[in-house]
C-alpha cells in the first residue's frame, strides 16, 4: 500500500496578501488529513517574494493545533542557514509539541538570494549539510560536555555545565532515537543519495525529475545502503509529483497548463538558469538545454489527467521506479480554489484507493 502526502513548497502570486496564502495553506493541511493523507511537508525560503515561508516550524507549530494526526515537518530545513546547535533544540522542542508527530528532512537550500544573504559559498552548501546533521545527531544522542569543533560550526558547552541545575543540557526529541529523518534527492549519481542510504535516511526524490532519473536515485541509495550491511526499505522512498485531477483529460492538462502549477515550473526553470542550470530535468542528458521547456515537462514529468488516466500515468511510471512507499503531491497557489480543491478530491477519493488496488494486485 503506498500512502500520501502533500509538499507545499510554497510558490504564491506575490500580488497576494501573505495572511491570505498563509490562511489557504493551513486549509490545505486540514483537508488534507481529513482526505486521508499521512503527511505534509513546508519548505523554507528567506528572500523570495514567491517562495514566501520563511521558518516553517511556526507554520508546523500552527497546523498542530488545527489537526490531530497527519505528520508535519520542514522539507527542509536549510541548514546552512542555521547553527546546527539550534537546530537540534528547536526540533527537539517541536517534536514534544507535536506528540511525536514531527516528520525531518534536511537539505542545503536552492535560492541563490538566501545564500548569498547569509554568506554561503554555494559550492560548500553539501559539506555544511552533512556536518550539520553530524552536530545535531550527536547533541541529541549523548550528554554533556559538548566540545565539537568542525570546519564550519563549533559547540562548546563544557566549563559552564551544571547538570545539577539542568545547565548544559539539551532537549531530547520526543522519537527515539529521533524523528524519521528524509534528505531531498536531485542529481544523478549523487554523493548525497549515497550518503542518505549509509545512515539510512529516506530519500525523498524531487518533483520535477525524470522517472529514469528516479530509477536512479534508488539505485544510488541502495548501493549506499548495502555498504553499511543496511537492507534498503522502499516503504521509505518518497516520491514527489506534480498531480492535477480533473473531472476530464482534457481539462486536467488546461488546468495543468495555465494554472499556477505552469506558472511554477516556468518559475523553477528560470531559476535554474541562475544556477545549476536545465540539466537536473532532463531524461536524457544529452538533451539541448533549448529543448527543456514547460511543454516538454507538462508532458514528461507532469501527470494530468481524469481519475483513471491518473492511476495509468502514475502506473507507467513505478514501471520505471518500482516500488516506494509514499507518493507526495505539490501543493500549488489557489488561483483557481474551486478547481484545486476538487483535483484534491477527486485524487483522494477516486485516485488514492483505484492507485493501491491495483498495486496490491501486482504484489
Amino acid at each position: 500500500m503506498i500512502d500520501y502526502g502533500m509538499f507545499l513548497m510554497p510558490v504564491h502570486d506575490p500580488e497576494k496578501p501573505p495572511a491570505q496564502c498563509y490562511d489557504e495553506d493551513l486549509e490545505l493541511v486540514v483537508r488534507c488529513e481529513e482526505l486521508g493523507f499521512t503527511e505534509f511537508w513546508v519548505g523554507e525560503h528567506h528572500s523570495s517574494s514567491y517562495e514566501n515561508i520563511v521558518m516553517p516550524e511556526i507554520f508546523v507549530g500552527k497546523a498542530l493545533g488545527m489537526t490531530e494526526k497527519i505528520r508535519l515537518g520542514a522539507a527542509p530545513i536549510c541548514l546552512p542557514y542555521h547553527h546546527p546547535a539550534h537546530v537540534a533544540s528547536r526540533l527537539a522542542f517541536l517534536d514534544h509539541l507535536s506528540h511525536g508527530r514531527l516528520n525531518i528532512c534536511f537539505g542545503p537550500g536552492a535560492i541563490p538570494t538566501d545564500m548569498e544573504m547569509y554568506g554561503i559559498n554555494p559550492k560548500q552548501a553539501g559539506a555544511m549539510v552533512g556536518e550539520a546533521i553530524e552536530i545535531i545527531m550527536r547533541l541529541w544522542a549523548s550528554e554533556p560536555p559538548y566540545e565539537i569543533e568542525g570546519r564550519f560550526w563549533q559547540v562548546n558547552a563544557k566549563d559552564e555545565v551544571r547538570t545539577d541545575l539542568g545547565l548544559g543540557v539539551y532537549l531530547k526529541p520526543l522519537q527515539q532515537p529521533h524523528p524519521p529523518v528524509s534528505v531531498p534527492v536531485v542529481n544523478r549519481n549523487s554523493t548525497g543519495t549515497r550518503i542518505a542510504g549509509e545512515k539510512g535516511y529516506s530519500p525523498f526524490s524531487h518533483h520535477m525529475v525524470a522517472s529514469n532519473v528516479m530509477a536512479n536515485h534508488w539505485e544510488v541509495y541502495s548501493e549506499g545502503a548495502e555498504r553499511k550491511g543496511r537492507t534498503p526499505d522502499r516503504q521509505k522512498w518518497k516520491i514527489s509529483r506534480n498531480i492535477f485531477v480533473a473531472d476530464t483529460t482534457a481539462e486536467a492538462k488546461d488546468k495543468a497548463r495555465n494554472t499556477s502549477m505552469g506558472k511554477c515550473l516556468d518559475y523553477i526553470l528560470q531559476l535554474s538558469d541562475l544556477g545549476p542550470g536545465r540539466s537536473l530535468w532532463k531524461r536524457d542528458p544529452d538533451m539541448p538545454d533549448a529543448d527543456l521547456t514547460l511543454d516538454y515537462l507538462l508532458e514528461d514529468q507532469v501527470i494530468a489527467g481524469d481519475p483513471d488516466e491518473v492511476v495509468r500515468q502514475i502506473q507507467l511510471m513505478m514501471e520505471e521506479t518500482g516500488d516506494f512507499g509514499t507518493l507526495v503531491m505539490v501543493a500549488h497557489d489557489w488561483d483557481d480554489k474551486d478547481a484545486w480543491v476538487r483535483n484534491l478530491e477527486l485524487f483522494a477519493n477516486e485516485v488514492m484507493p483505484k492507485l493501491n488496488q491495483a498495486v496490491a494486485s501486482e504484489r
